[in-house]
């Protein structure tokens, strides 16, 4: 027994060694990793906006087709359909305007047939096709391809679209490039919307924190009136004036949204102001802009990350809203905004169409939303485990 207890000696506990017991030492900026990455709807986000990011700027340089690109054979073609099965082996699809169209095994779309006779009285349109001929009888709903010898054909096979993956609109315009370009336009409105009210936010909340009395009072009543008046409306107000386009769009945005970011920073600076360290700055004669730049609003750069990515989404909704109101980019510009107005004369029969902005505004939010909550949970150092 002597022996085993020469083995264990007392330990002595040092303030340097309980850090190191209990955490693993880490700058601010790991540990806010540390902590983001430990959020799995946060990487989430991440993720999703690197490939939105990708999609959006790199896509339209892997194709040839441009969002304004017409081809009015391959009108309203969804990107999965159901194809007829010829004789011969080869495949017939049906289009929404009663056009067959050739198809390929693999789903590459072919060259329509060439119509012969349109029958209004039996509602009867008779194609070419090869050496004999094909009908479609369209006085019965749906509508049916009748072979050579009258005898209706039955659609079986499903057939994934593969020269439009996405299917086509009411143009026959690429639904996947448009898309590329849609989402293009979107986030370069919510970014430079999101930047240039980060910059003017921050100043104005800045200044009117840090010099408090009469200076605030003015400031921060001409930011209550701006938030009187609805947001939407006013935007809408800024649009008629100014005209469609992207930059009217972008002046819209910048000129309101940047309340928000005032407010915030406003309460930071004056939660910041009465530090001890604020009162050191003067005391060696550091200047305002000094103080305020380098040690006011680098302390609150928290809550002004947070503010600034949950901007992005809504700008990106906003800028969605005009253009599907016909206030926002104009045609044949693609925006999601402008892709969703499109769809909704087709929404029935084509509901494809509406789905692929829709999803994506979807995802672009919620992605922006994911990253929102976790630098928010991240930057906060009550949650540091």
């Amino acid at each position: 027994m002597e022996e085993k207890k020469e083995l264990w000696a007392p330990f002595v506990a040092t303030d340097e060694g309980r850090e190191k017991i209990w955490s693993k030492e880490r700058s601010f900026a790991q540990d806010v990793w540390f902590r983001f990455r430990h959020k799995k709807s946060a990487l989430l986000g991440l993720v999703l906006i690197g490939l939105s990011l990708v999609f959006a700027l790199a896509g339209p340089l892997m194709t040839t087709r441009s969002y304004s690109d017409q081809t009015l054979d391959y009108v309203s073609i969804p990107p999965w359909f159901r194809v007829y099965t010829m004789e011969d082996g080869t495949f017939l699809y049906l289009t929404s305007s009663m056009r067959p169209i050739q198809v390929a095994e693999d789903g590459t779309l072919g060259a329509p047939l060439v119509r012969i006779q349109d029958d209004m009285v039996t509602k009867k349109i008779t194609y070419e096709y090869g050496a004999d001929v094909v009908t479609v009888d369209y006085s019965q709903k749906p509508p049916a391809i009748l072979d050579a010898a009258g005898q209706r054909m039955t659609a079986g096979k499903m057939v994934w679209n593969k020269t439009y993956p996405l299917g086509t609109d009411n143009l026959g315009r690429d639904l996947l490039v448009r898309l590329m370009y849609g989402a293009r336009i979107s986030l370069l409105v919510a970014f430079v919307a999101a930047a240039i009210n980060l910059v003017i936010g921050v100043l104005y909340g800045g200044v009117a924190g840090y010099f408090g009395g009469n200076v605030d009072l003015v400031m921060m009543r001409i930011v209550d009136v701006i938030s009187t008046i609805p947001l939407t409306l006013y935007v809408i107000l800024i649009m008629v004036v100014m005209g469609q386009g992207l930059h009217s769009i972008i002046i819209a945005l910048s000129s309101v949204y940047w309340v928000d970011m005032a407010r915030v920073v406003r309460g930071q600076v004056l939660s910041l102001k009465g530090q001890e360290f604020v009162y050191a700055a003067r005391t060696i004669g550091s200047s305002t802009g000094k103080i305020l730049l380098s040690h006011l609003i680098p302390n609150a750069m928290g809550p002004i990350l947070v503010t600034a990515t949950m901007l992005i989404p809504s700008a990106i909704f906003m800028e969605a809203f005009l253009s599907f109101i016909g206030l926002g980019i104009p045609a044949p510009m693609a925006s999601l905004g402008t892709m969703c107005n499109d769809a909704i004369a087709a929404l029935r029969v084509c509901p494809y169409q509406l789905f692929w902005p829709a999803v994506a505004i979807c995802l672009i939010m919620f992605a922006f939303n994911f990253v929102g909550d976790g630098l928010r949970d991240a930057l906060d150092p009550k949650l540091k485990k």
